[in-house]
């Protein structure tokens, strides 16, 4: 994991003022050179969530009620030492970092999806089903996908009554479609938001900066916690999960919020990543 960042994205002239734009992650990600795909442990066969759904409309309380319980919140926490130089006493001294985010069940047998950048060099990875400890469970990496910005963990279901989301058509997504996201932004936890779809076809740039393609764009409100977290259609099937931002506030605050232009990495690019390690 690497400290909340910024990235240079875009300057426009807009009325004759120039306005920086950067690209956010929804939770932070740093570039690197690590390999594409790591398998950390592989598993027998595994039930994933249906994929197939209804197309019944329902409302943004029943979609929340339905599908906040399939949501997570995830703490993933690296250990680091500091130099010779930041320490006030001489040599190296340990420092924790802990960061946020969020995640999908996908299986009653305990498989959570949520973004690379999210676990991304954490010593130890905790997920939580309702912010209590005894519905909190330490999670294993079952594999990981910078070029997709994607992790599959595991977690111990022996006791817990999990509620696996179901996977969208991302396909058939259409501009204009409603959507809704629900996610841990900020750290305040199970919070839901909604817009449309912006635009289809995006195309963003994952931890190894890799081109992710067929981005869905919206202005659902994601902000620093979110990612991870389901983008919902309208029917209450997962269309993508939440991982960057556009933000012209980080230019001046260095953390930005949401300024509508949000992305989510689309359910048929999750379907392939997932398929490989379910068996």
């Amino acid at each position: 994991m690497h400290p909340f960042k910024a990235l240079s994205f875009i300057s426009a002239a807009v009325g004759g003022l120039a306005a920086a734009a950067v690209v956010m992650l929804a939770h932070p990600f740093g570039l690197g050179d690590s390999t594409a795909t790591v398998v950390v442990h592989r598993s027998g066969s595994t039930a994933f969530a249906a994929q197939l759904h209804t197309s019944a409309t329902l409302t943004p309380r029943q979609i929340y009620e339905r599908d906040a319980p399939g949501v997570v919140a995830i703490r993933a926490t690296s250990t680091g030492t500091s130099s010779r130089s930041q320490s006030l006493y001489g040599g190296e001294q340990s420092s924790r970092q802990t960061d946020t985010g969020s995640g999908i069940v996908l299986s009653k047998s305990g498989l959570i999806l949520t973004n690379e950048h999210v676990v991304e060099g954490a010593s130890s990875i905790t997920v939580s089903l309702d912010g209590k400890s005894a519905h909190t469970r330490t999670a294993s990496v079952v594999g990981t996908d910078k070029s997709l910005d994607l992790a599959l963990l595991r977690i111990d279901s022996s006791g817990l009554a999990l509620h696996p989301l179901t996977l969208a058509e991302s396909d058939d997504a259409q501009v204009g479609d409603s959507v809704y996201a629900i996610g841990n932004p900020f750290g305040l936890n199970w919070t839901l938001t909604s817009g449309v779809v912006s635009a289809l076809d995006r195309e963003i740039k994952a931890p190894d900066g890799a081109a992710i393609t067929h981005v869905i764009q919206t202005d659902a409100a994601l902000n620093p916690g979110n990612s991870g977290g389901p983008l919902i259609d309208a029917s209450g099937a997962v269309m993508g999960v939440s991982s960057q931002i556009i933000s012209a506030s980080a230019s001046t605050t260095g953390q930005g919020g949401s300024d509508g232009v949000g992305f989510a990495i689309s359910s048929n690019t999750v379907k392939s990543f997932v398929q490989r390690f379910g068996g």
